[in-house]
């Protein structure tokens, strides 16, 4: 990297996918960024048009192959890429991150590692899980590299909105202080507020499991189901994704604030959601190596569903969302039969985690 590319005000980005180049243009506003880019012919080309993921690049985001120059010119990196992938990259960092390094993640999905000889994430079925073998990304941010500074972001930041300049916020999270100011001084501008929290697994599980919801959200939507019903499944879908979170250690604060009810909210209304889309489209009849077959986009819900539904019966719990989603995604159950189901499940009480 030349030096004529380097400052003392430096931040990362590792992803330049729609929601991380969205974020490095915000970071621009007060840092120049380094966008850290896996593919070189996909850096030349940003370099040379200055697009990312369909969005023009504020003139101070420097495009880099090099995982070693955003180490060693960003003492603050946000990593946003699928959360599938994020061990593997964690595992190139390690050696070249120290303990003076923050890392502020983006990734809303789970991380499973059920053997000590297997990384099962491309298996169709999981066995059963406990808590010790689902990490968040903070928690395997901890358990493979030295980093002590840990946070991370969430909420409703759909991210072609977040091009166009759009008023959005987003909650910091971390059990470290100096991480959420740091947060908070990099991305708030006057159109994205930033707001922080203490509870980092919370805002993680928040991000992670709204995801199964929006889902769900889209299949009610392509059998033309109308707001009545969605606002249904949002509101039981927020329970369940509290019973969920409190079994695995969070606290409720979380699910009713940005990360929670205000990202459920966002991604179970619009076809800008990759999840919403997936559900949609399943409901509209297509199967879901179909859907992802023919997207260049990653879905992490359905790997959500998944790693949830293996690890409910740890907790002796039930999640009839999320089993339901499971049977619609995995076992080819029609959505109206889920539908069904949910219907006469035998539950009537509205709110029971407060």
């Amino acid at each position: 990297m030349s030096s004529k590319n380097t400052s003392n005000n430096l931040v990362g980005v590792i992803g330049a996918g729609g929601f991380g180049t969205a974020i490095a243009n915000l970071l621009a506003h007060h840092a120049d960024v380094l966008l850290y880019v896996r593919k070189k012919e996909v850096a030349d080309l940003i370099d040379r048009t200055r697009v990312s993921a369909g969005q023009i690049l504020a003139p101070n985001v420097i495009p880099t192959t090099s995982l070693e120059d955003v180490t060693k010119y960003c003492k603050v990196i946000f990593p946003i890429i699928p959360s599938q992938g994020f061990r593997q990259l964690l595992q190139q960092l390690s050696p070249l991150l120290c303990q003076d390094h923050i890392l502020i993640h983006g990734i809303k999905g789970l991380d499973v590692r059920w053997s000590h000889n297997s990384d099962n994430d491309h298996l169709e079925t999981l066995p059963e899980l406990t808590r010790d073998q689902v990490k968040t990304m903070s928690e395997l941010i901890t358990a493979e590299t030295k980093v002590t500074q840990v946070g991370c972001i969430a909420g409703p930041n759909l991210a072609t909105e977040l091009a166009q300049g759009q008023l959005a916020a987003v909650v910091v999270a971390s059990t470290s202080k100096i991480v959420m100011k740091t947060g908070q001084k990099l991305l708030r501008n006057d159109n994205f507020q930033v707001y922080t929290n203490n509870d980092i697994l919370g805002v993680e599980l928040c991000g992670a499991l709204k995801n199964i919801i929006a889902i769900g959200a889209g299949c009610l939507s392509g059998l033309g189901y109308g707001e009545n019903a969605k606002a249904f499944l949002i509101s039981r879908g927020l329970v369940e994704m509290v019973h969920i979170g409190k079994a695995m250690g969070a606290s409720v604060q979380p699910f009713l604030g940005l990360a929670g009810i205000g990202d459920l909210v966002a991604t179970c209304s619009t076809k800008l959601s990759r999840n919403y889309t997936v559900g949609y489209r399943l409901a509209q009849g297509e199967t879901l190596s179909q859907i992802l077959n023919t997207t260049h986009l990653t879905a992490e819900g359905v790997y959500t569903v998944k790693v949830i539904r293996s690890l409910i019966p740890y907790y002796k719990m039930r999640a009839p969302i999320t089993e339901m989603m499971y049977r619609i995604l995995f076992e080819g159950l029609s959505v109206q039969g889920a539908i069904n189901y949910l219907m006469r499940y035998p539950l009537n009480i509205d709110v029971d985690f407060i």
